[in-house]
């Protein structure tokens, strides 16, 4: 798949619940190899970015599946974990806030409060139950992630829209975007 299988606002499958996978077959390991293969090309296209993660509903599948980047910092591993019927079981330190994107959103980022550290339950890519803790970034990429698989997008968590987006420059460097002049843009994201 490109970067073009990747559905964005306001598209309404991005709004819907997805649905838990039961049995992990040959089908949802396709399904895995795709979503690696859009979230890679999307980031090729992309010089100051990389693809944290992504659902399956972003490839217009509503399977609960993710996959997460296995090295954030390292743009030359392009390697994902795959996550099926992810959940947090338990959220746990404090709630902060930092910059998100979404390759579902374009081109926009905000401020959004997160948990530190989560609990998470899932299977993986052989159906095998998987448990662990996240926290930092990892926890924040996966409580994005799990949002998608409930219709839920990160600019749902901001309240204060005014002075709460931002773009990002050609040197990779966020700007303020002003809601007020992007009023055509804001009525894609809310509506």
């Amino acid at each position: 798949m490109k970067k073009e299988d990747i559905i964005t606002l306001p598209s309404p499958h991005l709004r819907q619940k997805s649905a838990k996978i039961h049995v992990v077959t040959d089908e949802t390991r396709h399904l895995i190899n795709d979503m690696t293969s859009a979230a890679l090309d999307w980031e090729d296209s992309r010089p100051h970015e990389i693809s944290a993660a992504l659902a399956a509903v972003q490839i217009d599948r509503l399977d609960r599946v993710v996959i997460v980047r296995t090295d954030f910092d390292d743009k030359a591993v392009r390697d994902f974990t795959a996550l099926i019927n992810p959940e947090i079981v338990k959220y746990e330190g404090d709630v902060t806030e930092d910059y998100e994107g979404c390759l579902s959103v374009s081109n926009i980022y905000g401020k959004v409060p997160r948990y530190s550290k989560i609990r998470v339950r899932a299977l993986d890519q052989d159906g095998n139950e998987v448990r662990f803790k996240a926290e930092g970034f990892l926890a924040r990429v996966i409580q994005h992630e799990i949002d998608h698989t409930n219709g839920i997008v990160f600019i749902d968590h901001i309240r204060d829209k005014t002075d709460a987006f931002y773009t990002l420059d050609k040197e990779g460097e966020l700007q303020p975007l002003d809601y007020a002049k992007n009023v055509e843009k804001s009525h894609i994201l809310w509506d």
